[in-house]
């Protein structure tokens, strides 16, 4: 009997070329927004502008697979910092401070990119939402954070201090000293309502 044939595999210099196509694409999205000219990124990629096209055939998938790339990212380290942190503030911290570490990984609508259109990215959109409630109704439940924390407030809070820019390691340290102090406030907020409640 004839042996099955298996697909064959891509080519190392194919993956190479996406890969360097995939970082050059983030980069000029952040640099130029999602109008950046496709020969630009082609360029920047070191290749050819047919090989950008037959990875990714209009500008539009190419911006779709960077937006859904980032939020399996942003999705991850929400369910990582839940998972692992010991309170409520704690994951909030490890999830803001994720997205500060991948600040310039991340195509995202608060980080100049495209809102997601596609279902299966705005479901991991949803599921972000969803995770970091979680996190703020145990937060509720012991008195930790106050009672009027939206997630929406959060994302927009790890958005503003992630925004992209060229590696700074004391302007990341800033901005975790932000979120420290953001988070602070979170928590005797919660004291400040418990005591109104009481009284």
């Amino acid at each position: 009997m004839a042996a099955t044939s298996s697909p064959r595999e891509p080519r190392a210099d194919a993956t190479r070329n996406r890969q360097a196509l995939i970082r050059a694409a983030t980069a000029a999205v952040h640099r130029e927004g999602p109008r950046v000219p496709m020969a630009t990124i082609a360029a920047e990629a070191g290749v050819g502008i047919g090989t950008l096209y037959r990875h990714f055939s209009t500008r539009e998938e190419l911006l779709a697979y960077l937006t859904h790339g980032s939020f399996e990212k942003v999705l991850a380290n929400a369910q990582t910092a839940e998972r692992t942190g010991a309170t409520a503030t704690a994951a909030l911290q490890l999830f803001v401070e994720a997205a500060i570490s991948q600040r310039n990984d991340l195509v995202l609508p608060l980080h100049g990119g495209p809102r997601p259109r596609a279902p299966a990215t705005r479901a991991l959109q949803q599921q972000v939402h969803q995770i970091i409630q979680q996190i703020i109704d145990r937060g509720r439940g012991d008195g930790t954070i106050r009672q009027d924390v939206t997630p929406r407030e959060i994302i927009a809070l790890g958005a503003m201090l992630a925004q992209p820019r060229q590696a700074d390691p004391d302007w990341d340290a800033t901005c975790r000293r932000l979120l420290t102090t953001y988070l602070t406030g979170l928590s005797c907020g919660a004291k400040r309502q418990g005591v109104s409640a009481q009284s």
